[in-house]
């Protein structure tokens, strides 16, 4: 399968023509040839796929993300069950179901947030100040379609019109995933979220008696959280904050710290 860019300005120039742009601005000082070489450059690829974002209000947006992560943490700590789980079990399944925990919380608190072009230089200075970290081994930055992806699944779920026991059951149903490979109590975990999922039956239908499709379609629209990845997520929210830390390690941190 072909995963490269088949944007039209991408066809039409080369590596080779973007180094030589790279190191024709450093040697002249034309205006003109300065910005044709920073509109090559800026914009390389018009790809949804490959053109990388950033959040607009980044510090607002941080802070609000950030808040919606502490509440995650603070539900799964506060699920005697989960509690009852050997430790080991606990982090396997806090590692597979954070990211998804963390967009229903967005959904759930409807955040909001836009985002923008990442600015060019970030790239350039590596290149030009000979950063000795391989540019192949860079971490994966957000994409505008894995953010328009993201934004697509907080407009179903807001559609839905979930209820705060709808809420939780559902993430119940996400918690216990007996799924999740070298799991120690996996018929346990099993158990539990086939209660989770009943009891989010039951609550539902009280309140939408009519809408008998209603439970299937909470699930398809939680089957699509597992196709955001938490890469995404981490660099998107919360890189600014956390600089090199490792996520789920602090994560972890917040989990055995009650």
């Amino acid at each position: 399968m072909d995963t490269g860019c088949h944007c039209t300005e991408h066809r039409d120039r080369n590596t080779n023509a973007i180094l030589y742009n790279i190191l024709s601005q450093m040697e002249y000082r034309d205006p003109q040839q300065s910005n044709l070489n920073h509109t090559l450059l800026s914009h390389p690829c018009h790809c949804n796929r490959r053109r990388r974002v950033c959040l607009k209000k980044p510090s607002k947006t941080c802070q609000e993300a950030s808040a919606v992560l502490v509440k995650t943490i603070h539900f799964m700590k506060n699920l005697p069950a989960f509690n009852q789980l050997p430790p080991t079990d606990q982090f396997s399944l806090l590692k597979k179901c954070w990211a998804p925990l963390f967009i229903l919380g967005l959904a759930q608190e409807g955040i909001s947030f836009e985002v923008t072009d990442t600015p060019a230089d970030s790239i350039l200075k590596k290149i030009l100040l000979n950063c000795q970290e391989s540019l192949d081994m860079e971490r994966e930055q957000p994409t505008l379609a894995g953010v328009s992806k993201l934004k697509s699944c907080l407009k179903t779920f807001g559609s839905l019109d979930l209820s705060p026991k709808e809420y939780a059951y559902l993430k119940g149903t996400l918690i216990f995933n007996p799924d999740v490979p070298e799991l120690n109590a996996a018929l346990f975990i099993e158990g539990l979220q086939q209660e989770a999922q009943q009891a989010l039956k039951e609550v539902g239908q009280p309140l939408h008696p009519d809408d008998h499709g209603r439970f299937a379609r909470i699930l398809l629209a939680a089957s699509m959280l597992q196709t955001i990845t938490p890469t995404l997520l981490t660099e998107l929210f919360f890189r600014p904050l956390i600089g090199q830390a490792d996520l789920v390690e602090l994560l972890v941190d917040m989990l055995l710290f009650r």
